[in-house]
């Protein structure tokens, strides 16, 4: 337990909104609405979440920063099925809830380092 809250609090934020994710993806698109009654290839649009979830809880900069360019699609398909009715809209909200919250958690964890970098790379360039 002391290992997980010595984490950063973003860096969970962000694991934790893929996880929730990845859950809302498998349980939409099998059995809360599926496109096909029991099920639809579409369930397979959870799996890239998969290969982020462990670079992101171990707090990977690179894994960070293309699972922050990875959860747009998910942000954009929110947005786009959003306008649909019934149960598929509160899906899309809260996909779009989940992604928001991963994008920004990341964006803000990443961004002192990102800083860090960008000084350590001019005083190196001072210093030649």
């Amino acid at each position: 337990m002391k290992k997980v809250l010595a984490k950063n609090p973003y860096q969970l934020l962000a694991t934790a909104a893929f996880v929730d994710l990845f859950i809302l993806c498998v349980c939409w698109e099998w059995f809360i609405s599926p496109l096909r009654p029991g099920g639809s290839w579409l369930i397979l649009k959870g799996v890239p979440l998969l290969f982020a979830i462990p670079g992101l809880w171990k707090g990977k900069v690179y894994t960070m920063q293309w699972a922050s360019m990875l959860i747009l699609l998910y942000l954009t398909e929110g947005l786009v099925r959003i306008l649909e009715t019934g149960v598929n809209f509160w899906m899309a909200l809260l996909e779009t809830i989940l992604a928001t919250t991963g994008f920004v958690c990341l964006l803000i964890y990443l961004k002192p380092i990102k800083k860090d970098a960008k000084s350590l790379a001019k005083q190196q360039a001072q210093a030649k």
